[in-house]
């Protein structure tokens, strides 16, 4: 590769020229660094007064060397400047730079040679020794090349190196550099930025593995429990099924842990129950359902007797009226014929009977506006009192009581069923909670010839061992090999024998197992029995036994299990109990029982 490089270069040699030679480009460097040198840096390029490479060397009368920043700060030192190797007198004559508003003394003058080599001093990368790229001393500061398509230059040593140190830092594998991901302060090498950015960024995009959404990783968790649509969450029913959280109200309306109303609550039954259950209520309640629905059909015929009442009553009123209504034509009819058959009479007679006439006229009249509002009001009450609806009703409430009455026969029936039920569903719970316990052991069984047994609730077990309903417990049964031995301990939270009342006793115990008949026998295994301590400080209480060959605990077991062998005296109550001590936190000890494998050949 380096010669493909010097070949690339051969045809740009020429662009650039020597850098002790007339040039277009201004060149320097940063004072006050540590420079690492490709060659010994020599004494002609040091100051006299600093000991550091030259930076815009100045040379006095006395033909040394010094740096312009330390030439002025020979002259603040004392009144009379000497030169620091010599001692000889730098005359005070001063003048003002051209690029300088600092004084400088007229015997001290630029040495633009010097500083020409000195620009042209090779140093490495400063990240040393990761990179050993070189890089000409006089371009640490930044400067535009003339020939900016090209990415390296040609030194009048043949040597490759970046025009601008800025530029090489900007390539560098090893230049410490942000991560480019927002909110992330790391800084790495930039050899490790692309590994970093794709596996080790907190604040990289990662995709949501249920929605397929791009997130900051460092949020993703509060996405997943709070935004995303597709995170599997359990039922906030607690009905053991996952939903994805966009579905929870769809699941709310079938779970069967959600509590509905009794279907029954018009009629009375303001038990709520759990979806699941509902069918089991509606049997287990049914008795008290046809009740409340009996009772209020009860309640509803001695309504409709009441309306029966009230409606006998209206009907009378309207019977009343439509007499009356009647008599009062009655009258109207005969007070007309009479007036049609002294028609004549009321001629000749009528100067004399004006009076009268008029009185009966206005009579008529009042009898007609009478007999005109009591029809329009038996109309009204007509209207007002139109029973079909209400038949119809009653009607209905017939059908549904006749329809209650046949309920007494079904629910004989449903009762037999339902016990026939509440029998079956007790033999499936009890089958139920066997598998259970099952698994239980099974989830939980070594097969390495260790036991770690977790004994909860503590203070109540012990209470039971005093009180003589539970004497002594047992743990889930492990084994020494998958074919091996099958085993289990026992403990007497209240102690046994020698340690009654007084210790634990522990024991191990041998069981029958399915490969017996290809085990060696008695079992003859050293037994470790631990109580372990729970700071993590391994105080545990240890007793250890090796099992008696001639003892029937070890034989090949004829029975579900052998007699339990152990320690009755493995730990007092005064040391378990003690608040110093911490073998039970939290109600709960754990106890280890190890067999050594050792000389045991697995199957």
């Amino acid at each position: 590769t380096a010669s493909m490089a010097c070949d690339e270069l051969t045809g740009v040699s020429g662009i650039f020229t020597r850098q002790n030679s007339a040039s277009a480009v201004s060149l320097d460097f940063e004072p006050d660094t540590d420079y690492k040198f490709v060659e010994t840096l020599e004494d002609r390029y040091k100051c006299a007064y600093c000991h550091s490479v030259l930076h815009n060397p100045h040379q006095t009368g006395c033909g040394h060397r010094f740096c312009q920043q330390c030439i002025l700060t020979l002259r603040g030192l004392n009144a009379v400047p000497t030169c620091p190797v010599d001692k000889e007198t730098i005359k005070m004559h001063e003048t003002v730079s051209e690029h300088q508003c600092h004084p400088i003394p007229l015997q001290v003058f630029k040495d633009n040679c010097c500083k020409r080599e000195v620009l042209n001093l090779y140093v490495f990368c400063k990240n040393l020794p990761d990179c050993n790229s070189k890089i000409i001393l006089g371009r640490y500061q930044k400067f535009e090349c003339h020939q900016t398509a090209r990415r390296f230059c040609v030194s009048y040593w043949g040597l490759i190196c970046f025009y601008v140190l800025q530029e090489h830092l900007q390539q560098c594998l090893f230049e410490s550099v942000q991560c480019t991901n927002d909110g992330c302060s790391d800084q790495i090498l930039r050899k490790d930025l692309k590994d970093h950015l794709s596996q080790h960024c907190k604040f990289r995009e990662e995709m949501c593995q249920y929605c397929n959404q791009y997130v900051v990783l460092i949020n993703i968790k509060n996405h997943e429990e709070n935004d995303c649509p597709d995170y599997p969450m359990p039922c906030l029913q607690n009905c053991s099924q996952i939903i994805l959280k966009k579905e929870i109200e769809k699941h709310h309306t079938v779970c069967p842990e959600t509590e509905v109303d009794c279907p029954y609550k018009q009629y009375g039954c303001l038990i709520k129950v759990k979806r699941g259950k509902l069918a089991e209520h509606e049997n287990g309640a049914l008795r008290e359902h046809m009740l409340q629905i009996l009772d209020k059909n009860s309640r509803l015929e001695e309504q409709i007797s009441d309306l029966y009442k009230s409606l006998e009553c209206k009907e009378i009123k309207i019977q009343q009226l439509a007499e009356a209504v009647k008599k009062c034509e009655k009258e109207f009819r005969q007070f007309t014929q009479l007036f049609g058959k002294n028609s004549n009479l009321m001629v000749s007679t009528q100067v004399s009977d004006t009076l009268t006439l008029a009185s009966h006229l206005d009579k008529s009249a009042r009898l007609e506006s009478q007999v005109k509002q009591l029809i329009q009001m038996a109309n009204q009450q007509q209207s007002k009192l139109d029973l079909r609806p209400l038949f119809d009703t009653i009607e209905n409430v017939k059908q549904k009581i006749a329809l209650m009455e046949t309920y007494d026969q079904r629910l004989a029936v449903l009762e037999s069923q339902s016990s026939k039920h509440d029998l079956q569903i007790n033999i499936h719970k009890a089958q139920l909670n066997k598998n259970e316990e099952r698994f239980k052991l099974l989830e939980g069984t070594c097969y390495n010839g260790k036991l770690i047994w977790k004994i909860t609730d503590y203070k109540m077990k012990k209470k039971e061992a005093v009180e003589g309903r539970v004497l002594s417990i047992f743990s889930q049964p492990f084994y020494t090999s998958r074919c091996g031995y099958r085993l289990c301990a026992r403990a007497y939270l209240n102690g046994d024998g020698s340690g009654k009342g007084t210790h634990v006793s522990l024991y191990f115990v041998v069981m029958r197992g399915e490969f017996d008949s290809l085990l060696p026998w008695p079992f003859k295994q050293k037994v470790t029995l631990m109580l372990l301590d729970q700071t993590g400080k391994k105080n545990h209480i240890v007793e250890v036994f090796r099992a008696d060959p001639n003892s029937s605990s070890f034989k090949r077991p004829d029975g579900e299990m052998n007699i339990a062998s152990g320690c009755p005296r493995f730990v007092p109550h005064t040391v378990l109990e003690n608040t110093k001590n911490t073998y039970v936190r939290d109600d709960t000890l754990f106890l280890k029982v190890v067999v050594d494998l050792t000389d045991l050949e697995e199957l």
